[in-house]
C-alpha cells in the first residue's frame, strides 16, 4: 500500500505539473494573438478598396463619394495606348508533342553495371553422350565450349544551354523541363540504336548483325524465314509466313517470346485472318496487357522498319535470353552556371550499350522471295 500510495502522488504532481505548462501556452498565446500586427496590410489596400469595405459594412457611402476617378485615353485595343502592358498569361507548362516511342528495354535483359563493359557468358555447344554398356568401356566425349560476347558502354551527351534571366524570370520551372526533355531525347536515341544501332560509338541493335536463311543458319548470325513475295506478305496466304516465323524459333525460346514491329506494320498484320475468319490479332484484355498475335505479345517499336523490299520489319524472339543492354542506373545531369556566362550549361550523360547476347533467341522475318 505504501508503494501504492507514492505510485498515486507521483502521478498526481505530474498532472500538476502538466496543467500548469498548458495555461502557461494558453496565456502566451493569447498574448501574441493581441499584438499588433507588424505589417500594416490595410494600410497598403488602394483607397477605394476601403471605401468599399466601409460602404458594405455601414452603408457609409461618403468615403466612396470623395474618390477622384482619373479617366485616360489608354486602352488594349491600340498596343501603343496600353496594349503592351496587357501581358498574356503563359501556361505553367509546355505541352510536349514528342513521344516516346517504345524500347526494347522493355523486354530485354537490362543488368546495371559500374564498370566500361559488360561480358556475357555464352554455352552455345553441347555435351557428347553415348550408350553404355555393363562390362563395355566408356569412350571419351566430347566437352562443351564457353564463349565471352563483350558489351561495352557508350556515352550518350547534351548540352543545351539557357540564359541565367531566363531561369530567374520564366513563368515556370524551366530546368525542370529541359531535364525532362533530356530523359526523353535520351530514351528515344536509345531505342534506335537497339533496333539499329551500328556499334561506333552506340549500342549495337538487332538489325545490324548478318542475317542468313534460318535452314542455314549458324551462331553469329540472325536466320530469317522469307515470305515469298518481294516487299509483301504471300497475296493468297499472308498468315503462313508468320506461323513459320514463330516455329522456326526453338521451343525453348518461344514460352517468354513477343513480337517487334512498328505501327505500320502492325496495322497490316492486325488484318489477317484464318481460314474460320478470325483475326490472328488479339487486344489485351486487361488495362496494361499488350496486344497479342498468335498469343504472343506484340511489343510496338517506331524504330523497326517499314514493310519493303528485303526488309526485316517483324522480329520475333525471347529478347529477355536474345539481347542484353547494360547500363550505369541513372541519366546525370550537371549544371554548370561558370563556363559561359551568362548562360547556364546542363550536360547531361548517360552511359549504355547492348548487343545481342544469344543469336537462336531472335528470328526474323524478310519480305523477299527467299
Amino acid at each position: 500500500m505504501s508503494d501504492i500510495n507514492t505510485f498515486h502522488d507521483d502521478i498526481s504532481t505530474k498532472l500538476q505539473q502538466q496543467e500548469e505548462r498548458l495555461t502557461m501556452l494558453d496565456r502566451k498565446s493569447q498574448i501574441t494573438a493581441a499584438r499588433p500586427h507588424l505589417a500594416a496590410a490595410a494600410d497598403l489596400e488602394a483607397p477605394h478598396q476601403k471605401a468599399f469595405e466601409a460602404y458594405l459594412r455601414s452603408g457609409d457611402d461618403d468615403a466612396l463619394r470623395g474618390l477622384e476617378l482619373e479617366g485616360k485615353a489608354m486602352s488594349t485595343a491600340v498596343a501603343g495606348d496600353g496594349g503592351y502592358l496587357v501581358d498574356p498569361q503563359t501556361a505553367a507548362t509546355i505541352q510536349s508533342v514528342l513521344k516516346s516511342t517504345a524500347s526494347l528495354r522493355a523486354v530485354s535483359n537490362v543488368v546495371n553495371v559500374e564498370a566500361t563493359s559488360y561480358d556475357v557468358l555464352v554455352d552455345h555447344s553441347d555435351v557428347g553422350s553415348g550408350w553404355a554398356t555393363e562390362t563395355g568401356s566408356t569412350v571419351e566425349t566430347g566437352t562443351p565450349s564457353i564463349e565471352r560476347i563483350t558489351i561495352p558502354l557508350h556515352e550518350l551527351s547534351a548540352l543545351p544551354k539557357a540564359s541565367q534571366r531566363l531561369l530567374d524570370d520564366s513563368a515556370f520551372e524551366i530546368e525542370t523541363w529541359l531535364a525532362a526533355r533530356i530523359a526523353d531525347k535520351f530514351a528515344r536515341a536509345e531505342a534506335a540504336s537497339f533496333i539499329s544501332g551500328d556499334g561506333i560509338d552506340k549500342p549495337t541493335g538487332i538489325l545490324t548483325h548478318t542475317t542468313v536463311d534460318n535452314d542455314s543458319w549458324t551462331w553469329g548470325n540472325l536466320g530469317y524465314i522469307a515470305t515469298g513475295t518481294s516487299g509483301d506478305f504471300d497475296a493468297s496466304n499472308p498468315a503462313d509466313a508468320i506461323i513459320d516465323l514463330v516455329y522456326a524459333l526453338d521451343a525453348e525460346y518461344r514460352a517468354g517470346a513477343s513480337f517487334v514491329m512498328n505501327s505500320k506494320t502492325a496495322g497490316s498484320v492486325r488484318k489477317m485472318k484464318d481460314m474460320d475468319g478470325r483475326f490472328l490479332w488479339s487486344d489485351g484484355l486487361a488495362a496494361g496487357e499488350p496486344a497479342r498475335l498468335l498469343g504472343y505479345p506484340v511489343l510496338i517499336a517506331e524504330d523497326m522498319p517499314d514493310i519493303g523490299t528485303d526488309a526485316t520489319p517483324i522480329a520475333f524472339g525471347d529478347f529477355g535470353s536474345g539481347y542484353t543492354i547494360a547500363e550505369r542506373p541513372d541519366t546525370r545531369i550537371l549544371r554548370d552556371p561558370f563556363s559561359a556566362k551568362p548562360h547556364v550549361l546542363f550536360y547531361a550523360t548517360k552511359r549504355v550499350g547492348g548487343d545481342i547476347s544469344d543469336f537462336a533467341a531472335i528470328k526474323l522475318l524478310k519480305f523477299s522471295v527467299s
